[in-house]
């Protein structure tokens, strides 16, 4: 008797470039600690570098139709990775409360965000919670604080590092606006929901 044919596990070109962000993380870590002169600028590079695939991966899916189940799980888990662990990299380097508590709102938001998405996922209401304009003005606002201060972590006492700061502070605002627009567009089913 033949078996039922199994389910492709193909990787994409999208998926690809998704799994290789996730693979710059490790990378970018060790050029973050690494006692070179300019380890600062080749972390901030990796993280561009990765922020760009970002952009790549979702272009080409879109474009050459591309889309998959597999990839649309992975891509915002590499995203928050990506932000998440260089954030607490950037916090262990400079232990101050500001740069703590922003970081703490923007990786708290992204799970609670991310629990909120599975839960609506599951209920067959995913389509409530898609990413709305503001958390992608919310996205390129992390991605610019942090290579801010990935770029000046070396040189702390000079104003660029400061508006890198002031620019995390915005995206932690934006990050917490952006998570009531979800809430409150998720919020009929939670209430309703039994």
């Amino acid at each position: 008797m033949d078996e039922a044919p199994r389910p492709s596990a193909k990787i994409t070109i999208p998926t690809a470039l998704t799994l290789f962000r996730i693979a710059l993380l490790p990378v970018m870590v060790l050029v973050f600690y690494a006692p070179f002169r300019g380890s600062n600028i080749a972390a901030a590079v990796i993280f561009v570098f990765a922020a760009l695939t970002d952009w790549l991966d979702g272009w080409i899916a879109r474009r050459y139709d591309m889309m998959s189940a597999f990839g649309a799980f992975l891509d915002p888990v590499a995203d928050k990775l990506m932000v998440a662990v260089t954030l607490f990299l950037l916090v262990q380097d400079n232990p101050q409360p500001l740069l703590a508590v922003t970081a703490a709102v923007i990786v708290g938001r992204e799970i609670s965000i991310s629990a909120l998405r599975e839960w609506m996922a599951e209920i067959g209401q995913r389509a409530t919670v898609r990413v709305a304009t503001i958390g992608k003005i919310k996205t390129v606002m992390q991605v610019v604080a942090i290579v801010v201060l990935l770029h000046q972590r070396d040189f702390q006492e000079l104003r660029y590092y400061r508006i890198g700061e002031g620019l995390l502070v915005i995206a932690a605002v934006l990050t917490i606006w952006s998570g009531l627009q979800y809430v409150r567009a998720a919020w009929p089913i939670l209430r309703d929901h039994k």
